[in-house]
C-alpha cells in the first residue's frame, strides 16, 4: 500500500481530466525516406505540438532500462516505465539478477525445460559466446549449465556464435580455451557436455530484420542438422579459418561442426531436446525464434528447414512483447511496485484506462508494473474494445476511433480526473511492413487526435500526448554509414519491421494555460518522466524518488 500523493501547493490542476494518449510506435524519424509519420497528413499532431511546450523523450536503451543505447526500446518496457515513474532493469542485469537471485531455476519454464532434459534429453545452450553483455554474457551461460547438472542433466550441448564485435574482433579463444575447461571439469562428474557447433555472429544465426535469412540458415544446418564444415574441436575450427582466410576477425568466421571419433556431428537436435537461445537482446533472437517455433506444417518461407525437431524451446528473456516471441522465457519482467496508478487510486482519483484488445493490456497490465486487476474498483474503470481478427495492413485504422467515440463520451462526463489511453496503430501496422498502411493508419489516428482536442477544449482540460517507443518514423532499412535506403534487387527499398531507436513525443496541450508552469519543458529525460508530469498536472507532488517531470512551476 502507498500513502496519498500530497497537493501541489501552487497547482491545483484544471476543471477537465489529464489525458494521457499513447500512440504506439510514433516516433520522430532520423530519416527523410522511411519515416510514415513524416510522409502522413498530420495536421492535428502538428497544431497540437505548435500550441504547446513540446520536447523529445528517450525510449529505448538505458532511458527504459535496457542495457545500451543500442537496444530497441518495446512496448511492454514503454509501457512499465510510463506507469511507474521510474527505470527498473531489464535485459543484462535483470538476467543476472535473476541467476543471482535463483529465481531463473525456481521458474516454470527452467524447470520444466531442466526435467525434460534430465530425463534422458539433450539440453541445448546456443547464443553469442563472450562477456559483451550487449546480447548475452557467458557468465549467465556458466550459471545455467552449472545448475543444470545439479538438476541432473546429463547431456548438454552448446552452440558457440563468436562475437568479435563487442569484444576484441579476433578473441574468441579467450572464451573457448577457458570455457572448454570448466567443461571438463563438469564431465570429471560423469556427464557428457561439449561445444557442438558453432560460427561468427555474422555469418550464422544472428541475423536480425530479416535482413539475410541465409545466415539463419546456415545456423539451423549447424546446430540443428549436423551440417557444415566438421572439425574435432572449436579451437581447431578457429585456428584452421584463421590460418585459411588472412585477416578474418571472428565475427566473421564460418560455420563448423563438432564430430566425434567416427566422424559423426556430436550435438544436432533432435525430438524431445531442450533448446534454451540464452541472448538476452531481442533484434538478433527473432529469426532463429521463428525457425524453431513456426511447426513444420506451418508457413515458413524463409529456408528450407528440412527436418524441424519438437523440441521444448525458450529465449532468455521475451524478444517481442507485442508478438509474444517466444512462447516460452527464462526471466520474467521486473518487480515493480508503487506504479502511478496505485498512487492515484490512494489518493482517490478517478481514472479510466482504455484501448482495444492489442494493447489494451499495456495500458492495465504492464502500465501498473506487470500486475493483473485493478488497484481500487470504484476508482478505476478498465475498458476494452474488441480489435478485428484480419491482418492490421488490411485494416490499418485498426478501433482508433472508437476509442475516441468512448474517450470523448468519457470528458464529456466529467466522472474521470484522468484517462490513458493506447492508440496501436503506429506499433501494430508499422509491424507489417507495409508503408502505405501505415500511413494510412497514421492519418486515421491524426483524425482521432482532433477530436480528442476538441473534447479537451470544451471541458477545460490537459491532454498529454506520448509515444512508448518508435516504429511507424522508420519503415525502410538503412545503410548506418551513409544513411542510405537499403534497396531489393528490384530498387524497391527493403522493408523494417521492427522498432526504431528514435525518441517519441511529449507534448503537454492546455488550452487554458496561464503560465502556471513554465512553458519550456525539461529536456533530455526519457518516458519515465511522463508519470511524474502527469501527477504534476492532477495538482499533487510526485513520489521523491520518480523521476523527473517534464514541468517546472
Amino acid at each position: 500500500m502507498v500513502e496519498a500523493l500530497k497537493k501541489n501547493p501552487v497547482w491545483k490542476g484544471r476543471k477537465g481530466p489529464v489525458v494521457l494518449v499513447i500512440m504506439d510506435g510514433v516516433g520522430y524519424g532520423k530519416y527523410e525516406e522511411g519515416d510514415a509519420v513524416k510522409a502522413s497528413r498530420m495536421d492535428n499532431l502538428n497544431l497540437l505540438t505548435s500550441l504547446s511546450p513540446h520536447t523529445k523523450l528517450k525510449a529505448h536503451g538505458t532511458a527504459v532500462g535496457l542495457p545500451s543505447d543500442d537496444d530497441m526500446g518495446n512496448s511492454e518496457v514503454g509501457h512499465n516505465a510510463i506507469g511507474c515513474g521510474r527505470v527498473f532493469a531489464q535485459g543484462a542485469k535483470l538476467v543476472s539478477n535473476s541467476i543471482e537471485s535463483g529465481a531463473m531455476f525456481q521458474g516454470e519454464t527452467w524447470k520444466k525445460l531442466s526435467a525434460n532434459a534430465a530425463a534422458g534429453h539433450t539440453m541445448h545452450f546456443i547464443g553469442l559466446f563472450s562477456d559483451g553483455n550487449v546480447h548475452s554474457h557467458i557468465d549467465h551461460l556458466k550459471a545455467m549449465i552449472k545448475q543444470a547438472q545439479k538438476d541432473g542433466v546429463k547431456k548438454i550441448r552448446v552452440h558457440i556464435l563468436l562475437d568479435g564485435r563487442d569484444v576484441g574482433e579476433t578473441s574468441a579463444l579467450d572464451y573457448v580455451l577457458p570455457f572448454e575447461k570448466f567443461l571438463a571439469e563438469c564431465n570429471d562428474a560423469g556427464v557428457d557436455y561439449r561445444i557442438a557447433s558453432g560460427g561468427g555472429r555474422m555469418f550464422i544465426t544472428m541475423d536480425r530484420y530479416n535482413a539475410d535469412w541465409s545466415m539463419v540458415e546456415r545456423g539451423w544446418k549447424a546446430h540443428v542438422l549436423g551440417e557444415g564444415r566438421k572439425f574435432k574441436s572449436a579451437q581447431e575450427a578457429i585456428e584452421t579459418y584463421r590460418k585459411e582466410i588472412p585477416g578474418i576477425i571472428d565475427q566473421d568466421l564460418k560455420e563448423f561442426v563438432i564430430t566425434d571419433d567416427a566422424g559423426k556431428p556430436v550435438g544436432t537436435i533432435e525430438d524431445g531436446d531442450s533448446v534454451i537461445y540464452f541472448n538476452f537482446r531481442g533484434d538478433r533472437s527473432l529469426e532463429i525464434t521463428a525457425a524453431f517455433e513456426t511447426p513444420a506444417d506451418g508457413v515458413f518461407e524463409h529456408f528450407d528447414r528440412q527436418r524441424v525437431p519438437h523440441v521444448e524451446y525458450a529465449g532468455m528473456m521475451e524478444y517481442d512483447g507485442d508478438l509474444h516471441i517466444p512462447k516460452q522465457y527464462l526471466v520474467s519482467p521486473p518487480a515493480i511496485d508503487r506504479t502511478m496508478g496505485e498512487y492515484l487510486c490512494a489518493t482517490g482519483v478517478r481514472t479510466l484506462a482504455i484501448s482495444e484488445t492489442q494493447k489494451y493490456g499495456h495500458v492495465t497490465y504492464f502500465f501498473n508494473g506487470n500486475k493483473l486487476g485493478k488497484f481500487d474498483e470504484k476508482l478505476e474503470d478498465y475498458e476494452e474494445i474488441k480489435s478485428d481478427v484480419v491482418p492490421f495492413e488490411q485494416r490499418p485504422w485498426m478501433k482508433c476511433a472508437e476509442i475516441t467515440d468512448r474517450v470523448v463520451e468519457a470528458i464529456e462526463s466529467g466522472k474521470y480526473d484522468h484517462i490513458r489511453l493506447n492508440y496501436p496503430n503506429g506499433d501494430m501496422v508499422g509491424h507489417t511492413g507495409v508503408f502505405n498502411a501505415v500511413v494510412c493508419s497514421m492519418e486515421a489516428m491524426d483524425l482521432q487526435l482532433g477530436r480528442l482536442k476538441k473534447a479537451i477544449d470544451e471541458a477545460g482540460g490537459i491532454m498529454v500526448i506520448t509515444a512508448d517507443h518508435g516504429n511507424s518514423d522508420d519503415m525502410y532499412e538503412h545503410n548506418k554509414k551513409t544513411g542510405d535506403v537499403s534497396r531489393k534487387a528490384d530498387g524497391t527499398p527493403k522493408a523494417k519491421t521492427s522498432h526504431s531507436l528514435n525518441p517519441v513525443p511529449g507534448i503537454i496541450y492546455d488550452p487554458q494555460y496561464q503560465g502556471e508552469y513554465k512553458k519550456e519543458l525539461n529536456d533530455g529525460l526519457g518516458i519515465s518522466s511522463l508519470a511524474a508530469t502527469v501527477i504534476n498536472l492532477l495538482g499533487f507532488e510526485a513520489p521523491e524518488d520518480y523521476d523527473k517531470s517534464l514541468i517546472n512551476f
